[in-house]
């Protein structure tokens, strides 16, 4: 029997590098977490869609895994989804009419310097879609 100890060597490499980019996936997670339970953003919005808001209507915001399907491949969206937290949005342009119960976000720059808010809408645009069950 032939001992092949570089393929050995490999697979444990390849195997420590998932751990690696797990734990560093893990890590941009609870950052960004960080940041939206800081500014308040979790008040509103819920990472995945089916989670009720307060008396069982659809939660204020739009779930985030929504949002990134909805944006997904857009050119430009990390800059409008920033100007976004940070500015508002327009009540009258609502294009989340029965998936979130409010009907515009309000300004947020009082609650979240805009390197944050920039950091918060990368992670959430590179959130999967929600699996369907």
């Amino acid at each position: 029997m032939t001992s092949k100890p570089h393929l050995t060597l490999a697979a444990l490499l390849l195997a420590c590098a998932s751990t690696v980019a797990l734990a560093e996936e893990s890590a941009k997670d609870k950052a960004a977490l960080g940041i939206a339970n800081n500014a308040g953003c979790m008040t509103c919005h819920h990472v995945d869609p089916g989670a009720k808001g307060p008396n069982g209507l659809p939660p204020i915001g739009p779930p985030w895994r929504d949002v990134a399907a909805k944006y997904k491949g857009q050119k430009g969206a990390l800059e409008q989804l920033t100007h976004t937290v940070m500015t508002g949005s327009n009540p009258y342009e609502s294009h989340w009419k029965g998936k979130a119960s409010g009907l515009a976000m309000p300004p947020n720059a009082a609650a979240i310097k805009e390197a944050d808010a920039r950091k918060l809408v990368k992670w959430i645009l590179a959130l999967e879609p929600a699996k369907a069950s």
